[in-house]
This record gives structure tokens, sequence and C-alpha cells, in this order.
């Protein structure tokens, strides 16, 4: 499988990056683990990557309350990251380590999986239930958009065509605040038939996130009865219905537990 002729060119800058995709049909290359497999199967036919594999668009710190994950930090940094071992972050990081293989996690980036918004991404579910927000730039400035608000629909998004996520922005939960990601997995693919993420605070109150279950993952407000959840030949709906429920249910334990052990968390 090979893909068809492109050019290619590496940015040395964010500036100089979004001056490359003004050229028609261009993509950004960071990771590759989503857009070089689909041009392989033609599925995606770019004119001209723009490689910005260089930019420096990667690291994890709190940073102007919030935490703050750059673009191009990939799975294995936010597996290894220090400060997601609080328990209030756990969630990322349990995320990150168990997406793709080895291979994957080395050079798969947060900001290309956003981008890419594959409807069984674990990381996103995570990224909603920690009431996320997205920095992004374009030649007309830079704009920040709810984690909620980048995909609407499979492999869709509220990104221009010239437009590249720099940064994801997490606040700063209270002290006392646990997270946790559970997913049950396909055994083939190791994509998400159902993935629920949970942030729960000192006082119980809970913010909860599925993923695998819906053409984009969504928050839960409401009862998971009257959530639209489909089904296909890999689970029928009411079987991902019962796998929906077994997640969330374990996501929001674990992170209650944790709630605890974040009250005695020291930085």
């Amino acid at each position: 499988m090979i893909p068809a002729t492109f050019d290619y060119v590496r940015a040395s800058s964010v500036e100089d990056a979004l001056e490359a995709l003004a050229v028609p049909d261009a993509r950004l290359l960071a990771g590759g683990q989503s857009l070089l497999p689909a041009m392989k199967l033609r599925i995606a036919r770019p004119s001209l990557l723009v490689d910005i594999g260089g930019l420096g668009l990667s690291g994890v710190e709190e940073r102007d309350a919030a935490l703050v994950i750059g673009a191009l930090t990939t799975w294995d940094e936010l597996d290894r990251a220090e400060v997601l071992r609080r328990p209030a972050y756990r969630a990322v990081s349990e995320c990150a380590a168990r997406i793709g293989d080895l291979q994957v996690r080395n050079l798969g980036t947060i900001g290309g999986s956003l981008a890419h918004a594959d409807p069984a991404a674990d990381m996103p579910a995570v990224l909603l239930a920690l009431a996320a927000t997205v920095r992004a730039r374009s030649t007309e400035g830079e704009r920040e958009v709810p984690a909620g608000e980048l995909a609407t629909g499979p492999f869709t998004t509220t990104l221009g065509p010239a437009e590249l996520i720099t940064e994801v922005a997490l606040p700063i939960p209270p002290p006392g605040s646990g997270s946790a990601y559970v997913a049950v997995e396909h055994p083939a693919s190791g994509f998400a038939l159902a993935g629920a993420a949970a942030l729960v605070g000192e006082d119980g109150s809970s913010r909860v996130a599925l993923t695998g279950v819906g053409a984009t993952p969504f928050v839960l407000d409401g009862k998971l009865d009257a959530a639209e959840i489909y089904g296909d030949r890999f689970a029928p709906e009411e079987y991902r219905r019962g796998l929906a429920r077994t997640v969330l249910a374990r996501a929001v334990a674990l992170a209650t537990k944790r709630a605890e052990e974040d009250s005695r968390w020291k930085t």
C-alpha cells in the first residue's frame, strides 16, 4: 500500500507551519499514527505534508491556574509525567498508558488525536470530564475551544483547514478531587467499545464522560438510559449500553477513592 504523491516540508516555527497550510489540501503531520495509515489506504490524499514535529509544542506543567499540555506531547510522555501522579489528574496518565502499543505511545500525540476526532478515541472523554479547553492557532490569531465543542462528528472538528492545535488546558481541580478512566476495548483493534472518564470532587459531586458509544465522546448529563448509544457489528446497542454502565460505575468508584487520596497529596 503506497500513498499518492505528495510534497513535504518541515516547519521551523508555528508561523512557518501556518503559512504552509495555506496550500490547498495541505495536512499537518504530528506523530502520523492516524494520518499515515489513511494515506497508505488513499483515504487521505494530501497535496502537502507539513511536519510540525520539531516545533517543541510538548510538555506538561501547571501554569496560570491550569494544567497545560503541549499539543505534541506523546502518550508516553503523559504516562511518565510526574505532575499527573496527583490523584486529581490520574485519569490522564492512566488513559495515555493504555493507548495503542509501545510504538504508538512513543509517536502519537494528544493534539493529533484531538484533530483526528476518532469517535472511539480514549483521551477526549478524559478531557471532557476534566473540563479541558483546546487552544488553536491560525494566521488570524489564537482561540480557545471547549473540549466538548471541538468534535462535530466522526473524524470532523471545528478546526479550520489552516489551523493547528498548540495546547490543551485543564482547570486545576480543588484539593480532594480524584479522576479515573476505565474502558472495555475491542480485542483486535484496541479501540474502546465503551470508555468512561470521571472527575469526583471532595463533596462527592462528579462529572463523567463517555467514549466509543456515540458519534463523538460526550459528557453524560442525566441518566445513561436516556443517552443515545449506537450499536454496530462489534457490539449491539443494548450490549454497548451495558458496557457503558459497567465502565461508568468503575470509573466513578475509582475516582471517588482517589479523591480521598488527593486531600493528602503533596506536590
